[in-house]
């Protein structure tokens, strides 16, 4: 399970990106952390700003309420949910998990 974390009144996980992989999305967890794949490369933050997008659209988010507290430059990052309960998130990545795959 991927741990979430409530600091004030946001909630905050970890995630691991690969990005320039051939398709994107949610792979899985490991140890706490979300992995997650990307097809931009990391260059220009471009593999950040997929990786906000991928994250806002399957938690039905706005980007605008996400965001990477550290990790702006490495694989692993802390994505921080502005005005968020770390219940609710952990709910809805638990509910990404146990959602049927297309």
């Amino acid at each position: 399970m991927v741990l979430v974390r409530q600091e004030g009144d946001a909630a905050s996980f970890r995630v691991h990106v690969q990005p320039k992989s051939s398709h994107e999305g949610i792979v899985g967890e490991t140890d706490g952390i979300l992995k997650l794949r990307v097809t931009a490369p990391p260059v220009e933050g471009r593999a950040n700003e997929a990786c906000l997008r991928l994250l806002a659209k399957a938690l039905d988010l706005s980007v605008s309420r996400l965001r990477i507290a550290s990790g702006q430059h490495a694989r692993l990052k802390t994505i921080r949910v502005a005005a968020a309960s770390a219940q609710t998130i952990r709910a809805k990545l638990l509910d990404l998990r146990e959602r049927p795959r297309r």
